[in-house]
């Protein structure tokens, strides 16, 4: 009787620990120039603007993902030129496919701008394309 009583009590834990468990994240890939983001900004940016728990309904996680291209830079003329696109992407296995459900681009220019700025100019053309999808597919 012991043991039923303490089997019992060990799944009950189990159970509340599954509860508080970390929710599962979309697998995302990012594409960008190192001129404009590192990977671990866009790491961070994906984090901050995907509502995992909104999208996973329609999008589960295990099925779909999202990639993220980032490029431009300098022309001659120093003028800062960038052009952001995120894509919702279908999973094959662990790897995504590139046939693009729902997709954003963003771009930009700012003359006579500093590589800072430039960047910072990246990292905004960036989150507009993610909320561009994200609201395309809560939307929907």
């Amino acid at each position: 009787m012991k043991f039923w009583i303490a089997g019992l009590l060990a799944a009950l834990m189990l159970t509340a620990f599954g509860v508080w468990a970390a929710q599962p994240q979309y697998l995302t890939v990012d594409h960008a120039s190192e001129v404009l983001m590192d990977r671990a900004t866009a790491k961070a940016m994906w984090k901050k603007e995907l509502p995992v728990a909104r999208l996973a309904k329609l999008y589960p996680v295990k099925k779909w993902g999202f990639a993220s291209e980032v490029e431009g830079g300098f022309n001659a003329s120093n003028t800062c030129v960038v052009t952001a696109r995120v894509m919702l992407l279908p999973l094959r296995g662990k790897t995504l496919s590139l046939i693009p459900k729902k997709a954003a681009t963003a771009f930009d220019t700012l003359p006579n701008a500093t590589r800072e700025q430039c960047r910072e100019l990246a990292r905004k053309k960036l989150e507009e394309a993610m909320q561009a999808v994200v609201a395309g597919l809560v939307a929907t």
